[in-house]
């Protein structure tokens, strides 16, 4: 009997070939789209969960009372892990990490560089970072020694054994010894680097802040013992700080702890605690792929319930001769199951061919892992899911017809059932037009950050790192850099332009709230900093050399000059750090963030003697490639024991957006996808309205109705559902979208033409669809519909 149905259902299949491939297309389509997130959900929810002791893995989390807010984040200070680990027996490893920073390695003939930083003598205990050589309480507790990773070892020395040991030149000062070998970092760890050297080593190169608790940097990982108690420690650890510095009045300073596998999904603070992260994005993609997935099975249910005339006379036959409606709905369900084989195959295959361009996308490395049993128990739970809900509602409503009524030819649809398809399509456009919605909106997001106003002019602007002889040799290659034609100006500051993180709360000045701590930016530059910046001065100067006091006094911006009620603030003097300075000038507020986030307080200084940082670099208008080539030759002679490395101030904006940039490029796919599989439900159903309805288009042509005619008449049902649709899903999109733009500081508006161009976007494409088959309807020759009627 089994074998008598799907002989039935493949009969049914290779007889109506096209609702057959519009079905199986739709469900591959939307069964592709499901695999893609899938793996990258999968990956996304792998990161950091591969470590043995992720359990009792923590990170520490420093929560801010100050300018009447609370802010949270994730560095701390310099000692904290060393006296956690101290004070309280219940963590059993600690260790810092500092951010990583991109240096040079030279052995023998071979020199190149790589990215790394430092790490307590606990780090490779608590994390599941493999040694290949060396041993975990050797690796990080010298001052000379670096623990290496296996890609770093076979570049430099050929292989992990032949590297440990050995001697290997940092920055072209130092010379370390390979104290370990490690493996190569999987991609699904946060946590990326090359090499390792040690916090005994970090503490002596910055031993003049390291010991000021009051100063933030690194971030602080502990391990706790497998049966303490977490609810206990971090009541203990909330004011562990004050244990080293004085409370003082209007700043507050809290610790605490997340779980560390959690911490990657979930990193973004809102009023001190943690809100979402990475995880909104997570859970966005897995709606998005549940919702197109039933937009393809709403085609299945759609077109198999109005072909449902073409089965009635089978379903009368069947049930007139004993076939109980049990069986009947085994039968179409047999059926939708065997459609849904075919579309996961396809989709499968989709998804491979796919794979490389979609990783391409989002960065990542994911393949099918099609060689592990849980792979297969997936396609085997998405067959029976997608079948089930594809061919439940057919197979329930075909089973239910009256056989007498049917073998009489008076088969109609109840209103009933004509109402709950038209739900169908409405939802399906419902959907689609939220999509083209926030793909409209996410494209003006992703457009208004590119077009932004930063303050300062991006184009043209290198950034190169200030390192090895150049650090001495500055001066000089200032001067020569600038006598080049392709090169405008040159100038200096500690971090880059559009990455200014480090803090300081120790500004007092006249008239401060007494009560009130305000933290400001704090950045030093080099002479020319706002001309090569291209910024704009809104009072007094720029540093210059030809006035000597200038490396005494300071430059603040608008925000900062608001924040002290200043209205004339040039010519005062601020306190900084127990030390007066005189304001010299005013910048216009600039981006030095991204656009997440509100311009802060900024406050700078003049240091032409500071011995790292990044370069700025200001190349004339069309002379990119004269230019870069120009510094290279310089750099080499300079600084010939580096190699010549750059970046682009526009690139490094963009970076900033990456995972915006993702959303905004898949919200274009998805919405194109969703539109197109809708439409092949559309056209399906255009398809059926059109055959069911020939003697009628026969009669209304032979009594003089014309073709635009017919096509309106075959048109206007669908398209009143897809303008049902436009009025029901433009408020939900409108709130979706304005959720996501809450995440942005600055940020473009929801205009109402938004939801008319996505409305007369979903009416055009619909009305294009249809009419292409109510076209073909009404152009065909009457005499022969009513011959065959």
């Amino acid at each position: 009997m089994i074998k008598n149905y799907f002989l039935v259902a493949w009969r049914n299949m290779v007889r109506n070939k096209v609702f057959s491939g519009i079905n199986i297309l739709g469900l591959a389509l939307g069964m592709t789209c499901s695999l893609l997130i899938m793996l990258w959900v999968q990956d996304e929810r792998s990161v950091d969960g591969f470590h043995a002791n992720g359990p009792q893995l923590y990170q520490v989390y420093e929560r801010d009372f100050l300018d009447g807010k609370i802010h949270a984040d994730f560095p701390t200070q310099g000692l904290m892990a060393e006296e956690l680990k101290k004070q309280f027996p219940e963590v059993q490893y600690a260790s810092s990490l500092e951010w990583n920073t991109t240096n040079t390695f030279e052995a023998g003939n071979k020199i190149a560089k790589m990215s790394g930083s430092f790490a307590g003598a606990d780090f490779f205990t608590m994390f599941s970072y493999p040694l290949i050589q060396g041993t975990l309480k050797t690796a990080l507790n010298t001052l000379e020694g670096v623990a290496i990773s296996r890609k770093m070892a076979n570049l430099f020395f050929g292989s992990p054994e032949a590297a440990m040991g050995k001697t290997i030149r940092y920055e072209n000062s130092d010379n370390f010894r390979v104290s370990a070998v490690f493996e190569d970092l999987p991609a699904n760890s946060s946590q990326q680097f090359d090499f390792l050297r040690s916090w005994i080593a970090f503490k002596k190169e910055n031993a003049d802040w390291i010991d000021n608790w009051g100063n933030s940097d690194a971030p602080t990982f502990i391990q706790l013992r497998p049966d303490a108690n977490l609810i206990k420690v971090r009541a203990e650890i909330k004011d562990f700080i004050y244990r080293y510095q004085e409370k003082s009045k209007g700043f507050r300073v809290e610790l605490d702890l997340i779980s560390y596998p959690d911490k990657y999904l979930h990193s973004t603070f809102k009023n001190g605690q943690i809100d979402g992260g990475r995880i909104e994005y997570v859970r966005l993609f897995s709606l998005v792929a549940v919702f197109i997935l039933l937009i393809a099975c709403i085609n299945f249910m759609n077109l198999a319930t109005a072909r449902s005339t073409n089965r009635a006379k089978e379903v009368g036959v069947r049930k007139v001769i004993g076939a109980a409606r049990p069986v009947l709905m085994a039968q179409f369900m047999g059926e939708a199951l065997l459609l849904t084989f075919f579309a996961i195959g396809l989709a499968v295959l989709l998804t491979t061919l796919l794979l490389p361009a979609f990783n391409d996308l989002t960065g990542k490395q994911l393949s099918l892992p099609v060689r592990q049993p849980l792979f297969w128990t997936t396609m085997l739970g998405l067959l029976l899911l997608a079948g089930f809900v594809s061919g439940s509602y057919p197979a329930i409503f075909l089973s239910s017809l009256n056989p007498v009524r049917v073998l009489k030819g008076a088969l109609r649809f109840s209103g009933g059932a004509t109402f709950f398809r038209k739900t169908l399509v409405v939802f399906q456009f419902g959907l689609s037009i939220i999509f083209l919605v926030g793909m409209i909106v996410m494209y003006r997001q992703m457009d208004y950050i590119q077009r932004a106003n930063m303050g300062f002019d991006r184009d043209n602007l290198l950034y190169m790192p200030l390192e090895g002889e150049l650090a001495n040799k500055y001066e000089l290659f200032k001067q020569e850099a600038e006598s080049l034609p392709a090169i405008q100006q040159v100038s200096k500051i500690r971090q880059p332009p559009t990455a200014l993180y480090t803090h300081t709360g120790s500004i007092r000045w006249q008239g401060e709230a007494p009560n009130l701590v305000t933290s400001f930016v704090q950045s030093d530059v080099g002479y020319d900093f706002v001309k090569t910046m291209k910024l704009t001065m809104a009072q007094g100067r720029d540093f210059s050399r030809e006035f000597p006091t200038d490396s005494l006094g300071v430059i603040v911006n608008e925000t900062a000059v608001k924040r002290m009620g200043y209205t004339n603030p040039v010519g005062k003097y601020v306190m900084w750090g127990g030390h007066p300075v005189k304001i010299g000038g005013v910048l216009q507020d600039f981006h030095f963030a991204s656009l997440h986030q509100a311009i802060e307080p900024l406050i700078i200084r003049m240091n032409e003697d500071r011995q790292s940082g990044t370069l700025l670099v200001r190349l004339r208008a069309g002379k990119d490639k004269e230019g870069i080539a120009a510094l290279g030759k310089l750099y080499k002679e300079l600084n010939p024991a580096f190699p010549f490395t750059y970046q682009f101030s526009d690139a490094e904006y963009n970076n900033m957006y990456r995972s915006e940039q993702l959303v905004s490029k898949l919200a274009n796919y998805f919405a194109f996808l969703a539109i197109f599989i809708s439409c092949l439900g559309l056209l399906g159903l255009a398809i059926f309205t059109a055959a069911q309805r020939t003697r009628e288009i026969g009669v209304r042509k032979v009594l003089g109705a014309n073709v635009p005619g017919i096509v309106a008449l075959l048109s206007k049902d669908f398209l009143g559902l897809v303008l049902i649709a436009i009025v029901i899903a433009s408020p939900l999109a409108w709130y979706i979208m304005h959720r996501w733009l809450d995440d942005f500081e600055y940020r473009t508006p929801i205009s109402w033409w938004i939801f008319v161009m996505a409305g007369l976007s979903a009416v055009g494409i619909a009305f294009l669809t249809v009419s292409f088959q109510a076209i073909k309807a009404a152009m065909a020759n009457p005499v022969k519909s009513l011959r065959n009627e």
